[in-house]
């Protein structure tokens, strides 16, 4: 029997077997569940935005990253940035999942009369449409649409800046899923290869765009894109180029510190690159 189990007489028979420090235990367990460290999910940074087809009229959702919802926790030498629970990489092509009309979030909806009109026919009479209602996308799901992306860029004769910025970004997707992987899985080498062929027509378009188009391109000021095309020239083995395009960024008045900073780093990496490759 318990202690208290005489309570009944006194009509307090519910304290029969009660506990006395019962009121303790849940408070500490409620502050122990409070302080544990919640688990988040991919999903619980994105929502589905709105959109409206520039080519075929339909309206749609896709999904895209919350603002200020993740942090920056580094970047690759050519820029490439990388953020806490997700790539939010994956999710700057918007999709249209009638025509097939795609393109990276900055340029989507920017169309002439005539491109729409080449959309539609070279791509959305043939396409066969992609799956949808995912909660979030895989990499290859997100690679499938940058590529879609590209090839949208050349039916609609696209500036080079546009196409050069799509296949630099799809660069950066491939090597995001390329770092998923274990070295020694087999896809790793055919990534690298796409991921280089990739940026190797980025630094082709980015070079013709600045011979042709006005500052700012894709965003980027001249001594940025220069940055970033001396790092791409150096990934491509093209030193020479690459070793022009430091020095120039490093001459620049108008280059911030920081960015001499980084600039500085590549011409160290160039410099012992250059050694072993002698």
């Amino acid at each position: 029997m318990g202690l208290f189990s005489d309570m009944g007489k006194f009509g307090l028979g519910k304290y029969e077997n009660t506990d006395i420090y019962a009121e303790d235990k849940k408070a500490e367990a409620e502050k122990k569940a409070a302080a544990a460290p919640v688990v988040r999910v991919e999903e619980d940074f994105l929502y589905d935005k709105h959109y409206e087809c520039p080519v075929c009229g339909a309206q749609f959702m896709a999904k895209a990253v919350k603002a200020g919802r993740i942090k920056s926790v580094g970047k690759d030498t050519d820029l490439r940035p990388y953020y806490d629970y997700l790539d939010p990489l994956k999710y700057d092509i918007i999709a249209c999942d009638r025509c097939g009309y795609s393109a990276i979030t900055r340029y989507f909806g920017k169309l002439s009369t005539r491109q729409a009109k080449e959309v539609r026919q070279e791509i959305g009479a043939n396409f066969s449409g992609f799956e949808t209602g995912m909660t979030k996308l895989s990499y290859d799901d997100a690679i499938l649409r940058y590529k879609l992306a590209v090839i949208t860029s050349m039916v609609k004769k696209a500036k080079n800046s546009e196409k050069a910025y799509t296949c630099l970004k799809l660069a950066w997707v491939i090597r995001g899923k390329r770092k998923t992987l274990d070295v020694n899985d087999p896809e790793v080498k055919s990534l690298y290869d796409d991921e280089l062929e990739c940026l190797s027509n980025a630094y082709e378009g980015f070079v013709n765009a600045i011979s042709t188009e006005p500052f700012p391109i894709a965003g980027m000021d001249e001594n940025t894109l220069k940055y970033i095309l001396a790092d791409l020239a150096r990934k491509l083995k093209k030193y020479e180029e690459s070793a022009r395009l430091i020095a120039a960024v490093l001459q620049s008045r108008g280059a911030s510190s920081r960015l001499k900073d980084e600039t500085l780093k590549l011409k160290e990496m160039l410099k012992e690159e250059m050694k072993k490759n002698q």
